[in-house]
């Protein structure tokens, strides 16, 4: 089994690193040696999330089967196709207005390309890691049609800048709008300038971590403002509701010589209190409980992990990274769900361990992987890059099965003897007490509709912004 283990490991280790060591070998270059310029994807800008392979629509192909570059799991996951654009760039070479290919306008392709600019479709390229965007083309005002006229970019200016034998920053500006008219013909035209820079190499990404850079802004002061109001009131109300429950605990766990006082003062009470016997009697579906609390923990632990890993690595260098420590970090973490739900449920009085380990196993990632089909069906129909390949499902459900599963069940183990012993602070009735029927109002399904509308509301705008930002980030 060690060995198996061991194997694993190594099978599945450069999956893990690749993203910090997928690269143009060091990243440093001698004059006149090839840099390559990387064909991505193209979908429309409103929405970053449908993206197709870049020669989806009907640009000049590169002759003969170009190279692919494929990076790690979080890469692929992230919908990324990098192709060979073979076009002629030599390092510190500059290139004057180069044509490199020739594209004969017929009825489908100018039917494509009109479609991509209405719906304004931007493409991404990568130069020794650094991406670069550009339009499609846009819609010129046309005094003779009412929707315009559609002109196609057709010469790309790269400009390169350099720091000795490293390229620091890359920018792609757009030249030579032409018209699309089915029957004529459209050269593809390029070039390159090279300039020097003083920015270190280690330096070169923050061009693109600046304020600036975003188009959606995030509003930290508001954002920390209601973070900490909400942190406030919930220690204020914590301290009350803590103080209170401590001294009905201390009433409810009399012992039976002190019945007729207790007796006393629960018949001046009302509320929840007169339920105090049944309030720590385990639920119907203690199964489900145990599962969905273990997996909060481990996913709270998560988040904490990959925010830590990102502030002090740098997570945004590598393509695919930010995806792939939230799978490498998500099943290291399966000790955690197993070890609370493992706990919880055996505190309750539970039985069937075997059967909640595997519920708290499975219910998230299963539930990612059923909503993962569906969305994966539907972009495999359109032909869209965010269809993840079977090989990659393999990837993933291999991890599963030998890291997340036993660290799961590890963690259940461990949970089980070292935190199941019961530890209610009152005492539970034999005998359930009879709850009245609710009105409508009181139902579980509607006071928890009414219980989270107020913080809904309270951090609706800031996680607007919060949420914006990260959808619409541009380095992915």
């Amino acid at each position: 089994m060690s060995i198996f283990f061991r194997f694993s490991f190594l099978l599945l280790l450069p999956l893990f690193l690749s993203p910090a060591f997928a690269s143009e070998s060091d990243h440093r270059y001698q004059p006149d040696d090839q840099v390559m310029l990387w064909v991505n994807k193209v979908g429309p800008y409103n929405n970053p999330q449908e993206t197709y392979n870049y020669y989806s629509l009907p640009f000049c192909r590169p002759p003969g089967n170009p190279a692919h570059k494929w990076g790690g799991l979080g890469e692929v996951l992230g919908g990324n196709e990098l192709i060979d654009s073979q076009l002629e760039i030599k390092f510190l070479g500059n290139v004057e207005k180069t044509t490199f290919c020739r594209l004969e306008l017929n009825e489908a392709n100018v039917k494509q390309f009109k479609d991509a600019i209405e719906n304004n479709y931007w493409f991404e390229f990568f130069m020794d890691d650094l991406p670069l965007w550009g339009y499609v083309g846009e819609l010129h005002p046309d005094k003779n049609s009412d929707n315009g006229k559609h002109v196609l970019y057709a010469h790309k200016n790269i400009n390169i800048q350099y720091n000795k034998d490293q390229i620091i920053h890359v920018n792609l500006t757009h030249d030579n709008p032409r018209p699309l008219e089915v029957g004529k013909s459209l050269d593809f035209t390029y070039s390159v300038k090279w300039t020097p820079t003083n920015v270190t190499f280690a330096r070169r990404f923050d061009v693109y971590l600046d304020y600036p850079f975003f188009e959606h802004q995030i509003h930290w002061f508001s954002i920390f403002n209601s973070f900490m109001m909400v942190i406030f009131l919930t220690g204020l109300v914590s301290m009350i509701l803590m103080r209170t429950l401590r001294n009905d605990y201390a009433k409810y766990a009399r012992e039976d010589d002190d019945l007729e006082t207790l007796e006393r003062d629960v018949s001046e009470e009302s509320g929840w209190k007169l339920v105090h016997g049944d309030v720590f009697r385990p639920p119907r579906s203690l199964v489900i409980l145990s599962a969905v609390v273990g997996t909060g923990a481990q996913l709270a632990l998560l988040v904490l992990l990959v925010i830590l890993l990102a502030i002090v690595g740098m997570l945004y260098v590598g393509r695919g990274a930010i995806v792939t420590t939230f799978i490498v970090c998500y099943a290291l973490t399966s000790f955690i769900s197993g070890y609370v739900s493992g706990g919880m449920y055996s505190r309750n009085g539970g039985k069937s361990w075997i059967k909640s380990m595997i519920l708290t196993a499975s219910l998230f990632p299963f539930m990612c992987f059923g909503i993962g089909f569906i969305l994966n069906t539907v972009a495999i129909f359109y032909g869209s890059l965010a269809a993840i390949p079977f090989g990659t499902m393999v990837v993933v459900f291999v991890i599963w099965a030998f890291i997340s599963f036993p660290l799961a069940l590890l963690g259940t183990v461990v949970g089980r003897n070292w935190s199941g012993a019961p530890n209610n602070p009152c005492r539970v009735k034999t005998i359930p007490r009879p709850i009245p029927e609710k009105k409508w109002y009181l139902t579980p399904s509607v006071v928890s509709l009414m219980g989270g509308l107020l913080p809904f509301g309270s951090i609706f705008i800031e996680m607007y912004f919060v949420f914006t930002s990260f959808w619409n980030y541009k380095v992915n």
